[in-house]
């Protein structure tokens, strides 16, 4: 199944405390429930000013929709095509 990397400008996102992202945590997790198994998020790392999600999906469409469907941005969905790592470079 294709991965996306989904990039979010959420202006001050470094600055949010743990009580907002939990709500944004658990929103995204209730429409993930509600759009079923065929689509997973695998993690989020936040900076200062954007969030980056890695989500599973079979289409870029249905992730454009579960940001849609949960308010959040989604101002960049790129679909991973290779992964590297230290290991590569052996």
């Amino acid at each position: 199944m294709p991965k996306y990397v989904i990039e979010r400008d959420i202006p001050g996102a470094g600055q949010l405390d743990s009580a907002a992202l939990h709500g944004i945590s658990a929103k995204s997790c209730g429409v993930l429930r509600e759009l079923g198994s065929s689509i997973q998020w695998v993690e989020s790392y936040v900076t200062d000013d954007k969030i980056y999600c890695v989500y599973i999906a079979p289409n870029e469409e249905l992730v454009r929709e579960h940001a849609r469907l949960g308010g959040f941005p989604a101002n960049r969905v790129s679909a991973v095509r290779r992964m590297i790592d230290p290991t590569t470079a052996e």
